[in-house]
């Protein structure tokens, strides 16, 4: 009977409407052994200090530090982002560790960016933008998307206001990190 009762717990906890995508947990872990990354020198892009969705404080200097970042900026409510999600959703699975990447959600309700966050199966954490949409506006950014690339280390390589799809971000990636 415990053991019921146990795994009809963990069941419930599975389908909890607090959706646990986007976290901490989606942080990427160690670099991987066996990936180099170039030194790239250029512009330095903003550093940002923000909440994820699961209350976790997070810095892009902090992300960038060890491997190239992705930044996303998105919001539910974007058809654009919501068309080009699927294929970042799979890069970012194809580079996890050796990639960081981070989607900053802007005027969005929680409700609303849960349901993006699983309707889209959104793999890596998420951050939100404040009220100011500061984060958003140290890029630059008038309205979703935009999606920049920051070297390790730093140094702001490209930048897409309004967006751009998979292969493109893939491409400027080849350049900053090798598999052995």
């Amino acid at each position: 009977m415990k053991r019921l009762l146990a795994a009809l717990l963990l069941l419930v906890a599975a389908c909890s409407p607090e959706s646990p995508r986007g976290g901490r947990q989606a942080l990427p872990g160690p670099a991987p052994a066996g990936v180099s990354y170039p030194d790239v020198k250029g512009a330095s892009a903003p550093k940002l200090t923000l909440s994820l969705v699961d209350g976790t404080r997070v810095s892009t200097e902090d992300l960038w530090r060890d491997r190239p970042l992705v930044l996303l900026f998105f919001s539910s409510w974007c058809g654009k982002c919501a068309e080009a999600q699927p294929d970042f959703t799979a890069l970012a699975e194809k580079h996890r560790d050796a990639v960081a990447f981070l989607g900053v959600a802007g005027r969005d309700s929680d409700r609303d960016l849960r349901r993006y966050l699983d309707e889209h199966r959104v793999s890596y954490p998420v951050a939100r933008d404040d009220a100011e949409q500061s984060a958003g506006r140290a890029f630059a950014l008038r309205e979703p998307p935009l999606v920049a690339v920051v070297a390790k280390g730093g140094a702001l390589v490209k930048g897409w206001p309004g967006g751009t799809n998979a292969n493109a971000v893939a491409a400027e990636l080849a350049a900053l990190f090798h598999q052995r």
